[in-house]
């Protein structure tokens, strides 16, 4: 690969790894349900004019993808990181979905494993447990606990999506955020308050995460990433995505002033091996992530 496009894979990388950043500085102003919606709302409403085209034969499992990996896979995600107000972890621990997809291909899809992506898978598990007993992790275990139920929601939801036909990214993309941000706004106004308060009060860096996380994350670096995938093999650049919690990790250390434990340090490299040697062993089946 050119150094060219290398420099492009990191800058995709270092996208995604800040989108946790201008997210937790938001979630201290909008409660998590609310800012999952208003980051699915501008989403539709930028993506929806142009790309939602009914699939007809495909919708159900559309609404599928979108329940799971729209609705309950960020709800869940924002509300982890809302509750351990750390995105270091949290970004590591999000990994999990990889091992955790690996897992159910085998139960649903009939896929088989063999044993280097089952060490990967156990490498993975090790790590994020390693994570789990650093004493400052074990202060907001529960949201550290909801993340991983996250990143188990975004795996279903990658099964999901493999059995989607025929449908572009940005048509799936638009069609996902079209049909989530109804669905977390009832969520919202069930469950939270002062939804008008927080919107018309909302500093210029609470509105900067919801535009961020929408535009940036979903679609600018979403495309480079799909552009990358035209030009090389998937094995070649899959991998490569475990870049992005390590750029979570360092932006949160240095602009966020998190500090890095070496029980911290360890858990996260042992954990992104495992997810790498799992992403190095399944070059024909990952399709990349929906959504970002």
């Amino acid at each position: 690969m050119p150094a060219r496009d290398l420099a492009f894979m990191m800058l995709i990388n270092a996208i995604w790894g800040l989108a946790m950043i201008p997210a937790s500085v938001a979630l201290q102003h909008f409660p998590p349900l609310e800012f999952t919606a208003l980051r699915f709302l501008l989403l539709s409403l930028v993506l929806a004019p142009v790309f939602l085209r009914w699939r007809p034969g495909q919708m159900r499992m559309v609404f599928l993808a979108a329940l799971t990996g729209g609705t309950l896979n960020f709800a869940l995600l924002f509300l982890g990181v809302a509750m351990a107000g750390e995105v270091g972890p949290v970004a590591i621990a999000g990994q999990l979905g990889v091992p955790f997809t690996t897992i159910l291909s085998i139960f649903i899809l009939g896929e088989v494993v063999r044993w280097r992506r089952w060490s990967g898978i156990a490498l993975a598990f090790a790590g994020v447990t390693v994570i789990g007993f650093d004493p400052r992790v074990l202060s907001y275990w529960d949201g550290f606990l909801v993340v991983v139920a996250s990143a188990f929601v975004g795996a279903v939801s990658s099964i999901v999506m493999r059995q989607i036909r025929d449908v572009p990214v940005f048509q799936l993309q638009a069609w996902i955020a079209t049909l989530s941000w109804p669905m977390l706004l009832v969520m919202s106004l069930a469950f939270e308050s002062q939804h008008w308060d927080k919107i018309v009060t909302a500093p210029s860096s609470a509105w900067t995460g919801v535009l961020y996380t929408a535009l940036m994350s979903s679609l600018v670096a979403h495309a480079g990433f799909y552009w990358m995938l035209q030009r090389y093999e998937v094995s070649k650049i899959t991998p490569l995505t475990t870049l992005a919690p390590l750029f979570t990790v360092l932006f949160a250390i240095a602009i966020l002033g998190e500090p890095l434990t070496w029980r911290f340090a360890i858990g996260a490299a042992i954990t992104l091996l495992g997810v790498w040697i799992i992403t190095l062993r399944e070059p024909e089946k990952i399709r990349g992530p929906a959504i970002q």
